[in-house]
């Protein structure tokens, strides 16, 4: 069977580079859409593109009638799913084959192997591969608080309560007391039950800090399944990755060949073809344990593809025809190390707080050795609807050092000019010693907390930064003054005030002071005098600036009151400070505000009760995860202004708390 349409069941990258890999093969490609995607990038790469109408996934990319439906209509003879969404539902496989549609995955009995992490965990105990004791929780049960703590006591703390329908860190909670575990998996049987329409979760052992390895297989429908190495994934976040690479830096050869033993064990239980990835958590000792296989394509493929020179969405396409695995895939060897770093769309001070709205610019350097999977550019809309990753971003070195310094400087380089994002954390996390030893768990980011790994911006980079800011503007009004331009502004015959700028960069205000004569510059911030200053050139978007002898170029992005500035020195976002601001803009004291757009699934705290400082008073949902508005002091709830179901605006007064009288 030859494909010669394919369509492509997800949305952002991942679509955009499974067209890509298409288009190499001479395959048509037809993208299907919501409504916020339809000027998206991977609509405009492939050939056709079908309208889902909505913007919810229920609504669009989890109907699989309307994806089938769009096949039919394009006359694509075959589905790429992608990862997430259907791409590991059996049914949507089922269907698929039912239309005469290829789909291009394992097979459905694979999928249903699988697709509960209990079965799975059972059946691979039977092939051989060692998995950690725990217990299930099912869906229809109802939560009896003795029979909970009793599993958990013999499950021994601390413990993971985990989604048994679903992966991604939704529903997912490590218990450490018995006070904890009813709380917990009631709120992780929530979780899943929204994110996966089911809420069984199981009890399991929790290994401290250890590594997660996984594996990616591959297999053919003539009987081979081989592996293709393992990616160290330890570097998560609410157990959800962000730096991934291959090959790890704790498995040597001996190592190797157990885990990849051990792998294709696994895909071989389940009669496993095409791409397929088993992981494994591994404590620091090198032993390691099941945790479960993705019966499709990962997110972190790409460190792969590096270090083995392979495509692998050609392979899955391939394999779909019924290709046998070829020589390249059944000798593949390593080359070199790979890392990737997933660029979300979030503020890590703030808990990771998933961030919206208009990517004004998003430029990563194009450097030797540098990979770019994306699925936006300038203009995207980073919706509330899907995950809010922008882009993965790939290096690939000679030695493990030199892939991390690569990514680091195109990390650093890139201009990301929109809703707050994790960048600076990347690049801290490259850069750190105990990162580049290969010293990684999933610990890591809890013994380094983001804030200090990051650190605070150098008063001298805000300064300069800020008055690069104030030149730029100044530019920009000469060059768009209708008389004297060449006059410098604000220039008087005689010696007049100098000109003033203010800004806010986080937290902390910066007053600007300046003034241009001909060819000289004098200039403050925040009443101090910045030594040696010179202009040496400078237009609305870029300014050749000298300060304290040092010439730096400084790049310049307004856009209405907001400026973006990159430099040598880093990023900064500035706001322009309003002279007058505008009256009864600040909400009441103790205010809970919603940080962003979302739905509300619990309300914790009823008006006139007592609260803790830190606890619970809302929880909302947003971007496919749950999100705690905390009380900001101990009080009363005086105003509760949400409840379940009701849809907030970021910014909205959620509930008001009155501060308890010392």
């Amino acid at each position: 069977m030859t494909v010669h349409k394919l369509l492509v069941a997800n949305r952002g990258e991942i679509a955009e580079r499974v067209v890509r890999s298409a288009r190499a093969l001479d395959i048509a490609t037809v993208a299907v859409h919501s409504d916020p995607d339809a000027d998206a990038l991977f609509v405009e790469a492939a050939d056709e593109a079908v309208r889902l109408p909505g913007a919810a996934p229920s609504e669009t990319y989890l109907r699989a009638d309307l994806i089938i439906e769009a096949a039919l209509l394009t006359g694509a003879d075959a589905i790429h799913p992608g990862y997430g969404f259907l791409s590991e539902n059996a049914d949507f496989a089922r269907a698929c084959a039912a239309a005469g549609i290829t789909f291009v995955g394992p097979p459905v009995e694979a999928i249903e192997a699988m697709g509960s992490k209990i079965a799975a965990k059972e059946l691979m105990e039977k092939a051989g591969v060692p998995v950690l004791p725990g217990a299930t929780i099912d869906d229809a049960e109802q939560v009896d608080a003795a029979a909970v703590s009793a599993l958990a006591d013999g499950i021994g703390y601390p413990l993971l309560v985990k989604a048994a329908f679903g992966g991604g860190g939704r529903g997912m909670r490590i218990v450490r007391s018995a006070s904890e575990v009813v709380d917990a998996v009631t709120g992780a049987r929530r979780e899943a039950a929204s994110a996966f329409g089911n809420g069984t979760v199981f009890l399991e052992r929790f290994v401290e800090d250890p590594r997660h390895v996984e594996v990616q297989i591959f297999g053919d429908t003539h009987g081979t399944v081989v592996h293709l190495f393992e990616r160290e994934c330890s570097i998560q976040r609410r157990y959800q990755k962000i730096v991934e690479e291959a090959p790890s830096p704790a498995v040597d050869d001996a190592l190797r060949t157990r885990l990849g033993d051990a792998a294709v064990a696994a895909g071989a239980a389940i009669g496993y073809t095409g791409a397929g990835t088993v992981e494994f958590v591994m404590a620091q000792d090198g032993e390691f344990f099941f945790l479960e296989v993705n019966t499709r394509l990962q997110v972190e493929h790409p460190v792969t593809e590096e270090i083995t020179g392979l495509d692998l969405v050609a392979l899955q396409i391939a394999v779909a025809e019924g290709e046998p695995l070829p020589a390249e895939v059944t000798g593949a060897t390593i080359t070199g190390h790979a890392i990737e770093a997933r660029l979300y769309a979030e503020d890590p001070s703030r808990d990771y707080l998933p961030g919206s709205g208009t990517l004004h610019r998003f430029s990563v350097p194009a450097l030797p050795g540098v990979r770019v999977d994306t699925g936006v550019r300038d203009g995207s809309v980073v919706g509330t609807h899907y995950d809010p990753m922008l882009a993965k971003v790939i290096a690939h070195g000679r030695t493990r050092t030199e892939a991390a310094r690569k990514l680091a400087r195109a990390l650093a380089e890139a201009e990301i000019h929109g809703p707050v994002t994790n960048r600076d954390l990347l690049v801290a996390v490259l850069r750190e010693p105990e990162f580049l030893a290969g010293r990684t768990d999933t610990g890591y980011l809890t013994r380094h907390e983001p804030t200090a790994l990051v650190g605070t911006p150098a008063e001298s980079t805000l300064a300069v930064h800020a008055l690069a800011a104030a030149l730029a503007d100044q530019a920009g009004r000469r060059a768009g003054a209708a008389v004297q331009q060449p006059v410098p502004s604000g220039w008087r015959n005689v010696r007049s005030a100098a000109q003033h700028a203010e800004y806010r960069a986080g937290d902390t205000d910066l007053d600007v002071t300046y003034r241009l004569g001909r060819g000289t510059l004098e200039a403050g911030v925040n009443g101090t005098a910045l030594p040696g200053v010179a202009v040496l050139a400078a237009t609305a978007d870029r300014v050749d600036l000298r300060v304290g002898g040092v010439r730096r170029a400084v790049r310049v992005h307004r856009v209405g009151d907001t400026v973006h500035v990159d430099s040598a020195l880093g990023a900064t976002t500035l706001t322009e400070r309003a002279r007058l601001p505008e009256p009864g803009t600040d909400a009441a004291p103790g205010s809970l505000l919603a940080p962003m757009p979302g739905t509300v699934v619990r309300v914790a705290a009823g008006v006139g009760q007592q609260v803790e400082q830190g606890a619970v008073v809302v929880v909302f949902e947003a971007m496919k995860m749950e999100h705690l508005v905390r009380a900001p002091v101990a009080g009363t709830v005086a105003e509760l202004g949400v409840q379940v179901g009701d849809t907030v605006e970021s910014g909205e007064v959620l509930a008001v708390i009155e501060e308890a009288q010392a």
